[in-house]
């Protein structure tokens, strides 16, 4: 009889190791963060700018063309402020919405792309990477160190001079800051036992940040090509009937003499209601020598740097008697610094801060332009032309005005940390368990107001226009600045 067969029953249980793995249900992924558009200020901006189309009762001799590219230009401003996306591509959207909406053709949309005065500071923005990269930059300013620096206060004038000589060839106030000038001072810092996270920053890091961020703000407005906006602001005057001749020139005169007395004056006021504990600085100017011993002899690169810097501020200085346009030179000299290699291709590639320039000052230019050609004058959306169109509108002088305010545009870059690219620069700069409040009185970092020395964020400023006061005492025009002592006149005219 036939048996039927069993499976066979181990005694022993299996192993632990030679069990099956048992099933373990995956975590749900978080969810991933937004990367689009800013609801809320994308919501504000359009909002200002439908209030503006439908809300707000149309004058009777604009055209509904006009006023509809009005509201838009208002929309593309708010954004430029509240950021619901990086400002190159917010300026492109609003393009496209003008395109769209048939309120421009594509032609005159994009006409503003050729502006000369664009490409000037596009082309400005390269020249501030060669800068960089060759270490002609930090050569300058190790140089100033090591002549000035051992005191605190030499030190301070040091780096506030190298900057006034490297800013006309070097547009980029941002650039100049975080290429430049803040790893300098933080090195410094460091040497002489001053850390931004502690008590210590008061011995030297606070004064000497405080110190060149001011200074900047005199050695961006005493060249027309020291920084990006003084071309913008010269171009904004010339849409509102002011024509700024020998442009380069004629910035110089009217600023050299409010800056360089700001200039000058604003390291050793600093000083005294600022003061740092460490007085003395022997280690700088060895620790200057021993950086330039480490960068060797000027090399090739430097020097061809040096000459093309030198032709293309000769060319913009005389340019106009010899024929030659400002955005001219400067794509001579940023050919010359392709073809003998100092620059690649790639260089200006990645130098992203200039396409992003050339896209919104581009946006923002041609829509200002376009306006004015349909017979509204965009002041109401640029501060620099709102200011100067109720100067024209008041009789002041238009050269006077168009001058006072393209100045002054740099002169309130040390309010706080976002008025200016070279402040958010040095408040960034700081480790982030470093970044207090920029005026709590109380904090001890790099930039600090205290209780004991409150350092006047107005203090470049009160200097400059206390100067330009009294300087600029006569009618500001072309031939007033053909003078040679700057245009003084008799008497005080708006």
């Amino acid at each position: 009889m036939a048996t039927i067969p069993t499976h066979h029953q181990p005694s022993n249980p299996p192993s632990p190791d030679r069990s099956e793995p048992r099933y373990t249900p995956p975590r749900p992924l978080a969810p991933a963060s937004w990367a689009g558009v800013k609801p809320i200020p994308l919501l504000i901006c359009v909002t200002v700018g439908l209030i503006f189309r439908f809300a707000v009762p149309k004058p009777a001799q604009v055209s509904k063309q006009a006023w509809q590219l009005f509201a838009i230009f208002l929309t593309t401003i708010a954004g430029l402020i509240l950021s619901p996306l990086p400002v190159g591509a917010w300026a492109f959207i609003c393009l496209t919405v003008t395109v769209i909406t048939k309120t421009l053709p594509f032609a005159a949309a994009f006409s503003a792309f050729t502006n000369e005065v664009i490409w000037l500071i596009v082309a400005s923005f390269f020249f501030s990477r060669g800068f960089v990269k060759t270490g002609l930059g930090d050569r300058i300013a190790m140089y100033f160190v090591r002549w000035l620096g051992k005191s605190t206060l030499g030190l301070s004038y040091g780096l506030a001079l190298g900057e006034a000589v490297i800013c006309p060839a070097m547009p980029s106030s941002t650039a100049r800051a975080g290429g430049i000038f803040l790893p300098i001072i933080k090195s410094l810092s460091s040497s002489a036992d001053s850390e931004p996270k502690d008590a210590s920053a008061r011995k030297l890091g606070a004064y000497l940040i405080q110190s060149q961020l001011q200074s900047a703000c005199s050695s961006s407005g005493l060249f027309l090509t020291a920084a990006a906006q003084n071309l913008l602001c010269v171009k904004l005057a010339e849409a509102l009937g002011v024509e700024v001749k020998v442009q380069w020139v004629t910035w110089f005169k009217a600023a050299s003499l409010p800056a360089l007395i700001s200039l000058l004056a604003t390291p050793l006021i600093l000083y005294k209601i600022f003061p740092p504990e460490t007085k003395s600085t022997p280690d700088a100017p060895i620790m200057a020598a021993r950086k330039l011993e480490s960068m060797g002899p000027v090399k090739r690169n430097e020097w061809v740097m040096v000459g093309t810097m030198l032709i293309t501020i000769t060319l913009w200085v005389s340019g106009e008697t010899l024929g030659v346009a400002s955005v001219v030179a400067a794509m001579l000299g940023l050919s010359i610094l392709l073809l003998l290699g100092v620059l690649d291709w790639d260089d200006c590639l990645s130098e992203k801060s200039a396409w992003d320039t050339l896209a919104w000052f581009g946006v923002l230019v041609g829509m200002a332009a376009q306006l004015t050609a349909l017979g509204i004058t965009a002041h109401v959306g640029a501060l620099y032309s709102a200011f100067l169109s109720m100067h024209l509108a008041s009789k002041v002088p238009g050269l006077l005005a168009a001058l006072a305010l393209g100045y002054n545009t740099n002169l309130f870059g040390a309010l706080t940390h976002y008025s200016s690219g070279q402040a958010a620069v040095y408040y960034g700069g700081l480790s982030p368990s470093s970044r207090f409040d920029w005026y709590d009185e109380n904090s001890v970092e790099y930039i600090v107001l205290s209780k004991k020395a409150r350092s006047d964020p107005h203090l470049d400023a009160h200097l400059s226009l206390l100067c330009a006061a009294y300087l600029w005492k006569g009618e500001m025009n072309d031939k007033a600045l053909s003078r040679p002592i700057y245009g003084l006149g008799h008497g005080c005219e708006g």
